[in-house]
């Protein structure tokens, strides 16, 4: 019989022991972490004062940028914490809030990427309904139903996770609680919940991905038979940093969850799941800004209003 004994603080080994290696990690996410908040701030200001940046496509890409910060918020800060106190600690119910978070806010943008690629779809196959179609109702439907939907899959996997047995062992190779870390210390038969963290996270990839590709298949066709080039490159573009941003978020899950997990594995699985949690939300907003005239036009002249009236 093992001895079985109630665990209430888990250890994160992080990335490092290297007191070099760790100072130069915590600049790099400390930079990276302001740049993403400011970045995902100014894009929901923007969205919420300027009266160009009303429409639906602009609705989602506010919510998409409030998911990157509570997103990114969730971990790194914590791991900042850990490595400039050298505390490793997290207590259990903590841990087990973080896991349920980072879940909940990193798969509820798979699912509002695929609702973002429906809006393109709508804009560009059928312009003169898309204000019809994509009103102010359906868009908070359509919010509401990636929240819920996600929160439907998560409960109880992450119940099922936490609900695990941990006999001696309360060493977390990983830098935040993430689910495949907390599995492989447990003494539980973890079998079951490992085939179901697969299924649920081929489910996500495979439905929302399904319906991106559908939405980008007709925009294509679409874009095709326009008769002008500079018709073809306007739409072209307004769809691309959507399509940048679905490749980097999709690549990430495949890459991570879509395979056999080794010991050698994990420590790889870390470096990409730190990048996807502060590089991401930061880039994210750089991406849509700087690829949208629009956005761009709305900072000049929230700027020069700033200014004027200083």
């Amino acid at each position: 019989m093992r001895n079985h004994t109630a665990i209430t603080t888990f250890i994160l080994l992080g990335l490092t022991d290297d007191p070099q290696m760790q100072i130069l990690l915590f600049v790099f996410l400390l930079i990276a972490y302001m740049l993403s908040i400011t970045g995902n701030l100014i894009i929901i200001l923007l969205t919420t004062v300027d009266a160009r940046l009303k429409t639906p496509m602009y609705y989602f890409l506010k919510n998409f940028s409030f998911l990157e910060m509570l997103f990114t918020s969730v971990a790194i800060p914590q791991f900042l914490y850990s490595l400039a106190t050298g505390d490793r600690t997290i207590n259990f119910y903590a841990c087990a809030c973080q896991l349920f978070f980072a879940y909940l806010f990193g798969v509820t943008e798979f699912f509002l990427l695929a609702t973002m690629s429906y809006d393109r779809y709508v804009a560009i196959c059928k312009p003169l309904h898309y204000m019809t179609i994509m009103n102010h109702r359906l868009c908070q439907q359509l919010l509401s139903f990636c929240w819920v939907i996600t929160i439907l899959i998560l409960v109880p996997l992450v119940s099922l996770v936490m609900g695990l047995e941990f006999c001696d062992c309360n060493v977390i190779d990983h830098f935040a609680c993430d689910a495949n870390a907390i599995i492989s210390i447990s003494c539980s038969d973890t079998n079951f919940i490992e085939k179901l963290i697969i299924i649920c996270a081929a489910f996500i990839l495979i439905v929302t991905l399904m319906f991106v590709v559908w939405s980008y298949t007709c925009i294509i066709q679409t874009i095709l038979r326009f008769p002008s080039a500079k018709q073809r490159q306007k739409a072209f573009s307004t769809c691309s940093s959507h399509m940048i941003v679905v490749s980097i978020t999709y690549g990430s899950l495949i890459f991570i969850y879509i395979k056999p997990t080794t010991k050698d594995e994990m420590n790889l699985n870390k470096g990409i799941i730190l990048l996807v949690t502060s590089i991401s939300p930061m880039i994210n907003p750089f991406i849509y800004s700087l690829r949208n005239q629009q956005v761009i036009q709305a900072l000049n002249d929230l700027v020069k209003k700033l200014l004027s009236r200083n």
